[in-house]
């Protein structure tokens, strides 16, 4: 039962209803209860966990990446590493026979309105993935472009990547990978920036390829 001290509109103590009052140096506060959760692991509740979960073990590797990758997404509401999630949760999580997963071909690492390349090859080689394209200046790309590559080793959950790789110009860039990634499966990733990193393109899927 809760007890009202000093008069009607004075201190509160104890609990009425979903309303707690108390008392911390002399300074009398309330806060109300949340609410009761009859069943907090509903099945729609389990799924969404395991669906968050996907997305986060990629994209929490890579955070510093989707800031930059994201931020035109970013507003006061949403950071870039919201936005990120926001949309892989509803394109890239997929659900099949052996659950939910990733779908790494549709995942963005970069949402953006620059250009973006054309006739890109990867390869991993002696332990680096070595990306190659076409030199296009087109639409608003520039030649001074800056690389972005990532590469996700699903196995350890973990991905190294390279906001500066090189510039557009080059027509290549590589990014070295973790000897002990030896022998496993890669998901991997390009995209580019303005010089000034203020403008991205979308990611393009590169492929998935076994260090070897």
């Amino acid at each position: 039962m809760g007890r009202v001290k000093d008069g009607t509109f004075g201190g509160f103590s104890g609990k009425v209803g979903n309303v707690v009052g108390a008392s911390w140096r002399d300074i009398d506060y309330i806060r109300s209860l949340p609410a009761r959760v009859n069943d907090p692991k509903t099945k729609k509740q389990l799924k969404q966990r395991s669906r968050l979960s996907v997305a986060m073990n990629f994209l929490g590797t890579i955070t510093p990446f989707l800031r930059i990758g994201f931020q035109s997404q970013a507003n006061g509401r949403m950071t870039a590493f919201n936005a990120a999630m926001s949309y892989n949760m509803k394109f890239a999580v997929k659900e099949g026979d052996q659950g939910v997963g990733l779908d790494y071909p549709n995942v963005l690492v970069s949402l953006g309105s620059l250009s973006s390349a054309s006739n890109v090859h990867a390869e991993v080689v002696e332990g680096e993935l070595r990306v190659n394209w076409e030199t296009n200046a087109e639409g608003n790309a520039w030649f001074d472009d800056m690389v972005m590559l990532v590469a996700h080793d699903p196995a350890k959950s973990v991905s190294v990547y390279d906001l500066n790789a090189g510039k557009r110009a080059n027509k290549k860039a590589g990014l070295s990978l973790p000897p002990d990634w030896k022998g496993d499966m890669i998901e991997t990733y390009l995209a580019f920036k303005t010089a000034d990193g203020t403008v991205v393109s979308d990611s393009l899927y590169t492929g998935r390829y076994l260090v070897c």
